[in-house]
């Protein structure tokens, strides 16, 4: 409840508020919802007055307005109920104006076009959100529509056959930033790393491994059709012959320096680049809640439990000697091979099992982030779940795909690393670039959408550089309190909050509006799994924000302006780190 003593009387509501109450839901509750609150206020008392059926239950709506010479925000309340009211959307609007209730928070209310009504919203109740925005600190932003359900991200997944990729560095970016986003939406958020540690991609590293143990390399007869060429195969041979120990997430092994302990080398190998690729997470500042290992579906019988209820359900039938999973009868455009003549199964049918388990582990959301090619198994994967008869929602799992980087350097595509011989990795990127700007790169554009990553942007200090352009912005506010201390004067933040009112600028007042954006922002992100919300966020406030410094002088003679003033920076200096957390991104004091 916000508080409100709402007294209903003929043709008007009038909103009697307490001082303090006032204060406190200037604090706690964004504009909109005090928006809402006042048209609802305004509908019931039309209902009372018999313009509205006593039954009329229209969802009030609000939005932001894309030209503040419009208002702060604007509602389509008047068209979506005229109908009810048997009015025109336009009639019924001047009648909802004029029985708006008194509000602090509200200047003005106008018609436009074909029945919006538009609002315009009291300097005093655009820069409440500061005094919000430092009782919540590092939380601002954050809220609980999660309600505490468990959901789990996994993302990167990669095969255990190489150094990550800058497309395995995207899915990492795009990942945590959900998992971040999921958390500041009060989800109880798990993060898992799943290792396709079986399959013939294991099959070809091990041999890969094993030429060259034995001397061979690309272009000997004895080379693997498909083998990996990148130099980390020969390093990891050279450390399989002189029988080094490689410590894994759950097991250690060691060389025997037995060229022809072919089985040996698999388990090696898969245990050498499993910790070259957390290593590389590490220097991305990813971490995993779970690693999950395909492997462990066959030791434990999960895939045959899987299989074997499919066929109790009665979706398989067999043909040509395969086992085939009927995959129309769930919208899939022909039925799917499930177990080959040879035996083993297609690659589906463990991932129907690996999600089985996710669903019995109890979470009511599964997201995977993934690389566009798995598109094709979503059908097939979701239909698996659904003939397993166990009550899994339709639509259940959720993807976000990513498409594929491309890397320029210097006006040229860069294709190769010298270690991985055939792509460029994420620890390149991270080498040249640094973290904050590979994270932000990878992650500051829809998914969905082709990414073309710049070295020399990344490396600039310029404008033209995003996240270059955002974390100066946080540097430029920190500056002004160091500049404040070489003049030998000091900041009361109290008196600032006490004087907001003060902040009378057009600068100031859209500055205040832009922050009071960022819950907004965050759940909208959080719901979609878009990432690069915050991103486009961020970089609109910095824009903003850098414009303000430069019209407007911060640290000025007059002391009840500039504590003000410096409150309202100091806000925005919240609110931009804040951001850059959900990102996983540092915000730096100086730069």
């Amino acid at each position: 409840m916000l508080g409100y003593n709402v007294i209903i009387r003929p043709n008007f509501v009038h909103l009697y508020i307490e001082p303090h109450v006032a204060h406190a839901i200037y604090l706690k509750v964004i504009m909109k919802q005090q928006l809402i609150s006042l048209i609802e206020a305004t509908l019931s008392a039309l209902k009372a007055d018999g313009k509205l059926p006593e039954d009329a239950a229209p969802k009030v709506m609000i939005d932001n307005t894309k030209d503040k010479a419009h208002g702060d925000y604007a509602s389509n309340i008047a068209m979506v109920s005229s109908k009810l009211s048997g009015m025109k959307p336009r009639d019924w609007a001047e009648v909802i104006i004029n029985a708006l209730p008194d509000s602090p928070i509200l200047k003005k209310a106008e018609i436009a076009g074909p029945g919006f009504i538009n609002f315009f919203v009291t300097e005093a109740a655009s820069l409440s959100v500061v005094d919000a925005i430092f009782k919540a600190g590092n939380k601002f932003g954050h809220n609980d529509s999660g309600k505490g359900q468990k959901v789990q991200v996994e993302f990167v997944s990669a095969n255990p056959t190489g150094p990550l990729h800058v497309g395995h560095g995207r899915g990492a970016a795009v990942g945590d930033c959900i998992s971040r986003l999921l958390i500041a939406n009060g989800w109880d958020t798990t993060r898992e790393f799943y290792y396709n540690d079986a399959g013939a991609q294991i099959d070809n590293l091990a041999l890969s491994v094993q030429a060259r143990c034995k001397g061979f390399g690309p272009g000997d007869a004895t080379w693997p059709e498909n083998g990996y060429q990148g130099h980390y195969i020969v390093e990891l041979a050279e450390s399989f012959m002189k029988g080094e120990t490689v410590e894994s997430a759950d097991k250690n092994y060691t060389g025997t320096k037995d060229a022809d302990d072919l089985d040996g080398i698999r388990h090696f190998a898969v245990a050498y680049l499993r910790r070259e690729q957390d290593l590389d997470l590490k220097a991305f500042e990813v971490d995993f809640d779970v690693y999950f290992l395909e492997s462990s579906l066959y030791s434990e019988g999960k895939v045959e439990e899987a299989v074997e209820a499919l066929i109790k359900n009665g979706y398989t039938y067999e043909d040509g000697g395969a086992l085939w999973l009927r995959t129309t009868d769930f919208s899939d455009d022909k039925d799917r091979v499930m177990r080959k003549k040879d035996g083993g199964y297609t690659y589906f049918v463990p991932d129907v099992a690996y999600h089985l388990e996710k669903w019995q582990r109890g979470f009511a959301r599964v997201i995977n982030e993934q690389g566009a090619d798995h598109h094709s198994t979503i059908t097939r994967v979701r239909a698996g779940l659904q003939a397993l008869k166990m009550d899994i929602p339709e639509g259940w799992p959720d993807y976000v795909l990513h498409q594929m980087v491309t890397v320029m350097k210097g006006g040229e595509e860069v294709k190769i690393s010298k270690r991985a011989g055939s792509y460029v990795t994420l620890r390149d990127l991270i080498d040249q670039v640094g973290l904050d700007a590979t994270r932000y790169f990878l992650a500051a554009r829809a998914p969905s959408s082709q990414l073309t990553f710049d070295i020399d942007l990344a490396l600039s200090q310029s404008n033209d550089n995003p996240v270059y352009y955002i974390q100066y912005a946080h540097a430029r506010i920190c500056s002004i309190l160091r500049k404040l201390t070489s003049q030998n004067l000091s900041w009361d933040q109290a008196n600032g909050l006490a004087k907001l009112d003060r902040l009378t600028e057009d600068h100031e007042k859209l500055l205040a509006n832009n922050l009071g954006k960022f819950p907004e922002v965050v759940k909208a992100a959080g719901t979609a799994n878009a990432p690069h919300m915050i991103a486009n966020y961020l970089h609109e406030l910095a824009s903003e924000f850098h414009g303000y410094y430069n019209a407007h002088k911060t640290i000025v003679d007059d002391v009840d302006l500039r504590d003000a003033r410096i409150a309202l920076t100091q806000a925005t200096r919240q609110v931009i780190a804040n951001g850059l957390d959900l990102m996983g991104i540092s915000a730096p004091e100086e730069m």
